[in-house]
């Protein structure tokens, strides 16, 4: 299975998957009337003792343009040679989501997800079409759980963008985006993901930064007072989008050298980390933010409290979240490149603490709205894990499940049928491309990692 990044052979082959798939849409529909296109199939999830699969059911328009087209939902399971069915809803749908539960650790599964009888396949991406990929495999093998007991489940989240309009526009309107055709998407998103975690046993949400479009006074108030009426415990720290702003529309808010920092009011101040505990688990919460631009830095009093607070307690089980990416891996196979991360300097100097305190083993980060697990650049035992965006496809989050004996990482898409809808929707931003560089391998989205964390316990 790759663990690679799209590299520019795969993204030129994916973009000619992406220009023939108009033409292949029109095929299916001059072959018969109305017939029903079973499509972009993901195996989203992979727990210890579940599966979660989607698909989109599709029927050419009149002009042969694909539009969603409602269906049953099926899906049918093996682990030997006969399939039976493990889901069946008759509730018509083009947004299918299943989540199949009481299956065994550790042991592989065949699958066919279907609409009227017809069996879903994976969109024409080399992220889930590839060969050895479950999606195009029709298997998955559970995962294993680490040793010991379920201690603490902790969901991992990130942008937000509260206030946004447009999603998977670059620059000057380019390229095309998508302009919501439900209540304000990014609203949407977030109480879809608000009204998951309960039912999972979440016991508090990290939030890594960009909860807002651009920090405006309404947009804070909004993002603030959806989170403060969820009912549920929750961090945030500050990404680029929530940084301090200029201009008559900010000047209400507390002012830093010509900026005004209105997500500060609500929020925290400018650099400032934040220390939490969950039991014997320490969160730690990073700024990285800059005062301009969407790069990431860490100020030196704020490295020098993150220092004094690891030298005191190296070995207490630490989770660190904080919005900016940190490796050089990150930086070069991010699509804005090593500007868009956390700068060389400040990157190495969190990496070099984290070789003295080995307590660490776990930083969260978001801006890249991807699924993706980095190598460190020093000799530090930690995971450099980015989560996919709230805000678009593939629309969801990840919940990281503490054991005495490790830890393990899955992404879930939001259940709601909003949100389903609308993650379909911006699947097809950057001209189709969007899947090849967000979703992330199985692997990424999936894994357990086997630690001593029993002073959790």
């Amino acid at each position: 299975m790759n663990c690679c990044g799209p590299t520019r052979r795969t993204l030129l082959a994916a973009m000619g998957f992406a220009a023939l798939l108009p033409a292949l849409d029109v095929g299916r529909a001059a072959a018969q009337p109305n017939p029903l296109l079973t499509t972009d199939l993901e195996v989203v999830t992979i727990t210890d003792t579940s599966v979660v699969l989607t698909w989109t059911t599709l029927t050419p328009d009149a002009a042969g343009n694909p539009v969603p087209a409602l269906a049953d939902t099926e899906v049918l399971l093996a682990d030997g040679r006969v399939f039976t069915q493990a889901h069946y809803d008759a509730t018509p749908t083009p947004y299918h989501f299943v989540e199949v539960n009481g299956l065994e650790p550790g042991r592989t599964y065949r699958f066919e997800a279907r609409s009227r009888g017809i069996r879903a396949t994976p969109a024409l991406n080399l992220i889930t079409g590839a060969p050895g990929t479950p999606e195009s495999c029709g298997e998955f093998t559970t995962l294993t759980p680490p040793p010991g007991r379920l201690l603490h489940t902790i969901a991992l989240a990130n942008d937000v963008h509260f206030g946004e309009e447009v999603s998977g526009v670059i620059i000057n309107g380019l390229p095309p985006g998508f302009r919501q055709d439900m209540p304000p998407y990014p609203q949407a998103m977030l109480s879809a993901l608000l009204s998951d975690l309960p039912t999972r046993g979440v016991e508090k949400l990290l939030l890594a930064g960009d909860l807002t479009a651009e920090a405006a006074p309404d947009q804070v108030r909004g993002v603030r007072a959806a989170l403060d009426g969820w009912g549920h415990e929750y961090l945030v720290t500050r990404g680029n989008h929530d940084r301090p702003h200029v201009g008559e529309d900010y000047r209400g808010c507390p002012s830093i050298d010509d900026h005004h920092d209105c997500w500060g009011e609500s929020f925290l101040p400018r650099q400032q980390l934040t220390e939490n505990r969950l039991g014997e688990l320490r969160i730690i919460g990073l700024d990285t933010s800059e005062l301009d631009g969407s790069g990431g830095s860490i100020d030196r009093p704020q490295l020098a409290h993150l220092s004094e607070l690891l030298r005191a307690d190296p070995d207490r089980p630490t989770l660190v979240f904080g919005h900016h990416p940190v490796t050089t891996e990150s930086g070069l196979t991010n699509t804005g490149g090593p500007a868009f991360v956390l700068n060389g300097p400040d990157g190495a100097a969190l990496q070099a603490m984290y070789t003295s305190a080995p307590g660490v083993f776990l930083q969260h980060s978001g801006h890249t709205h991807r699924n993706r697990r980095t190598r460190p650049d020093a000799a530090c035992a930690v995971e450099f894990l980015e989560v996919a965006a709230v805000k678009e496809y593939p629309g969801g989050y990840s919940l990281l499940r503490l054991y005495e004996g490790g830890y393990m990482v899955n992404f879930y898409k939001m259940s709601a049928e909003q949100a389903r809808r609308w993650s379909a929707t911006t699947r097809g931003e950057y001209l189709g491309l969007y899947p090849e560089y967000t979703l992330g391998t199985c692997a990424d989205r999936n894994h357990t990692v086997e630690r001593d964390l029993s002073g959790l316990a």
